[in-house]
């Protein structure tokens, strides 16, 4: 059955150009990183899928590896969107990923041609889609040219497999390379997905500014330090948390008694502010004009709507920046 989406589903969310293209995407992106596998319930993660759309979220990011297992998100992806949203595909952004792991041999992941190519047909194949809107290259690749990766990448857009490329976890260094390969080639890059949050600040070491300068998008992924930065954490690690699950991406070893301190810190300011911690995780990334879009998890509804509530004030004073400077210092160290 189609799902008669919300006719007021643009009129609350926020949209921002992406760099200097003409794409504006919604200030909060789903990722479907967790929770959208074969080991997940396929009713839940419809109606994630049915109230991010509902709530003005357009942008649905994806990757080869997604699950677990790998694939399968995009496969639950694709059964949602032609089963229920099949209507709405133009109001979307659809966007995936190749780069890490997805099959036995050499041809199997980084950034050969053979591989990129592969990886999208396959990807197009199991979401049943003609074309995705974004295409990143999940990571760069030490051994392969780089003129050989972005060549690809050009070439995938020439043949309408893709609208847009975008780049992950590249340095400052090597997005000025590959975006002046991209630019030369005629494609130029629209986005770039780095891991970022007040815990992981990599990116404020240069490569902000590149894509600032370049006129590059940015959008953050793990905003929420992969749900550290939320109230679940604040006394001890919870039975059914990401971090408990033995197929999870986030281990035990990041739960540091500093980091526990200053999960406690945060959170008392969130509830001054009328946030939850998630939230002002949220809005603290979005507070910076070169953010395009946060991309946030969701593993149920109730979920989502917490991290839409971030919206809500985006707003820090310079007291409240200050004190979370102090608080997040002995973090970094």
């Amino acid at each position: 059955m189609i799902h008669l989406a919300s006719k007021n589903r643009y009129d609350k969310m926020t949209y921002n150009r992406c760099g200097r293209s003409g794409i504006k995407l919604s200030a909060l992106s789903l990722g479907l990183w967790h929770n959208f596998g074969s080991v997940d319930v396929y009713d839940t993660a419809k109606d994630i899928l049915f109230h991010a759309f509902d709530n003005g979220i357009t942008h649905y990011d994806l990757a080869n590896n997604y699950g677990p297992e790998p694939g399968s998100a995009e496969e639950t992806f694709g059964k949602v969107l032609h089963r229920h949203l099949k209507n709405y595909r133009d109001e979307m952004v659809i966007s995936t990923k190749a780069g890490y792991y997805m099959w036995p041999g050499p041809y199997g992941e980084w950034g050969s041609k053979k591989y990129l190519v592969s990886s999208l047909d396959q990807s197009l194949k199991r979401m049943n889609l003609e074309y995705v809107d974004i295409f990143y290259h999940h990571r760069p690749d030490p051994d392969t040219p780089l003129e050989e990766t972005m060549t690809a990448l050009d070439q995938i857009v020439r043949q309408g497999k893709a609208l847009y490329i975008g780049l992950s976890n590249y340095s400052a260094s090597q997005m000025q390379k590959a975006e002046s390969m991209l630019r030369e080639l005629g494609t130029p890059c629209l986005i770039h997905q780095p891991r970022y949050n007040m815990f992981d600040r990599w990116v404020e070491d240069g490569l902000l500014e590149v894509l600032d300068k370049r006129g590059v998008g940015c959008i953050p992924f793990s905003p929420l330090a992969q749900g550290l930065l939320t109230d679940r954490y604040l006394k001890e690690i919870p039975a059914d948390s990401r971090m408990a699950k033995e197929h999870g991406f986030l281990q035990e070893n990041a739960f540091t008694d500093v980091r526990k301190k200053a999960i406690v810190q945060l959170n008392e300011l969130a509830l001054k502010r009328g946030q939850s911690l998630a939230q002002m995780a949220i809005a603290w990334l979005l507070k910076d004009k070169r953010i395009t879009s946060v991309l946030i998890g969701a593993s149920s509804v109730e979920q989502l709507y917490n991290n839409l509530g971030a919206l809500g004030n985006l707003h820090f004073s310079v007291e409240e920046l200050q004190h979370m400077e102090i608080i997040l210092k002995p973090t970094s160290k």
